[in-house]
């Protein structure tokens, strides 16, 4: 949600080296695109990741920062290693360590929610940069990880022509985010019924045991990348690869309004005015409820907002979206 700002950056200082401070398990998020000539570990959760990379920024010797978390703690690295033009959102109490930047907006006194694309943007806007009239998500991928990834689809045995449904079960936000697993096999067994398509578990870290349960709750095939440990630079490939992909309010929903994959989203506890951009192959499943949106990381009742929405409801909405997808290819 952060490369239309990206983009923005990389145009406005065409001359600069551009460094990405970023947690290193994310960098493949972003290596292979044109934006940063380089990435610095960020490892502020911890002393001993902390000094170092303090000094690493301060070998650099930045003439400017731009940060986008809204915390002190990402502030704190950038001020202890020298950098003294820094910019991003005034706001949480930090505006005495800003060069400046802008204030979010706010309604009856409250930070009004904006799709986080457009609230990155701001930064630029304020800094006097010229942004893109509609800026929408990037992703890049190189030649290794192409390659890397034509291995494993062939070693799945999923042929160039055959109708790839992708499920993304995880969430690393919180389980209260999570479709419940046996809808997810639910679903598997209506697209298989409806398209004899073939179905791919995305699986992350800490997400082997509902990848599991989703197998155990049914009888048709899916590919469970679990053994495989797909990394985040690997997963940009595979999800292009797909027709359609079904996940939770999670990151790879991202990569794939960046890749121009087709995409149901099925959301429950937070709030879809962050992410209410760039939609033109998304369908959002929600039920307003009372309850929600209540960005807790665990539901303290019965799961209502998540458990409300059924496979049914998914198969007409990926029904639709490759419907509309076969006539625009048409």
């Amino acid at each position: 949600m952060a490369t239309p700002l990206f983009d923005c950056l990389r145009a406005s200082f065409d001359q600069a080296r551009l460094v990405a401070i970023v947690r290193s398990y994310a960098q493949g998020i972003l290596r292979d695109g044109p934006w940063f000539d380089s990435f610095i570990d960020c490892g502020d959760k911890t002393l001993s990741g902390f000094w170092p990379m303090v000094k690493a920024i301060h070998r650099l010797r930045p003439q400017m920062a731009v940060v986008l978390p809204n915390s002190i703690r990402s502030m704190l690295p950038i001020r202890l290693a020298g950098v003294r033009n820094v910019y991003g959102y005034r706001r949480n109490g930090r505006s005495f360590l800003l060069s400046g930047g802008p204030r979010p907006r706010r309604k009856d006194g409250r930070i009004e929610p904006m799709p986080m694309a457009e609230y990155y943007l701001e930064i630029a806007r304020w800094m006097g940069l010229k942004t893109q009239d509609q800026p929408s998500p990037k992703l890049y991928t190189g030649t290794s990880v192409e390659n890397k990834a034509e291995r494993l689809l062939s070693r799945y045995a999923i042929g160039p022509d055959e109708l790839l449904v992708g499920l993304n079960p995880g969430a690393s936000f919180g389980s209260s985010k999570c479709w419940p697993a046996e809808y997810f096999a639910q679903t598997a067994e209506l697209f298989k019924k409806e398209y004899n398509a073939k179905l791919i578990l995305f699986v992350g870290p800490g997400e082997e045991s509902i990848a599991a349960e989703i197998e155990r709750q049914t009888d048709t095939e899916l590919i469970n990348t679990s053994p495989d440990k797909i990394d985040l630079g690997l997963l940009k490939p595979l999800i292009r690869r797909c027709n359609l992909l079904i996940t939770n309010d999670t990151g790879p929903r991202h990569y794939a309004v960046a890749l121009n994959v087709p995409v149901v989203v099925i959301m429950g506890p937070t709030d879809p005015r962050y992410t209410a951009s760039n939609l033109e192959k998304t369908i959002v499943l929600r039920q307003e409820l009372p309850c929600s949106p209540c960005h807790k990381k665990q539901c303290p009742t019965d799961h209502r907002c998540m458990r409300s929405i059924t496979p049914e409801m998914v198969l007409l909405a990926g029904q639709e979206l490759l419907e509309r997808n076969r006539v625009h290819e048409a």
